[in-house]
């Protein structure tokens, strides 16, 4: 990861076991993550591997999702499964979120 940068914004995740993960560099500058959005963070690890982190952006700050220490070469794929199940939650929330406003404005009518 280069240095100037704190992680990476994930911007999408295929739904296949091997698919790709989508990311934007995150710069030292950009301000919190927004609602529902994950960053990755990773650096060689100690003895072998890599040191992967993610977080989750809420709504008023970020939260540690997960670590995986010393993950393999291969650490997207190891992680690819939380993220995608992750952002599934976050999207269905946003829906369930959208329809109750909805639902409250209507019966203000």
């Amino acid at each position: 990861m280069p240095t100037a940068m704190r992680g990476a914004l994930v911007q999408s995740v295929s739904a296949q076991p091997d698919g790709p993960l989508d990311v934007t560099w995150l710069t030292l500058e950009t301000p919190k993550l927004p609602l529902g959005r994950i960053s990755l963070h990773w650096e060689p690890a100690p003895l072998a591997g890599w040191d992967v982190t993610a977080h989750l952006g809420l709504a008023t700050t970020e939260v540690h999702l997960a670590s995986w220490p010393a993950a393999p070469d291969d650490w997207p794929s190891l992680v690819r499964p939380t993220l995608h199940e992750v952002l599934g939650l976050c999207a269905a929330l946003a829906v369930a979120t959208a329809a109750l406003d909805l639902s409250n404005r209507l019966a203000q009518v």
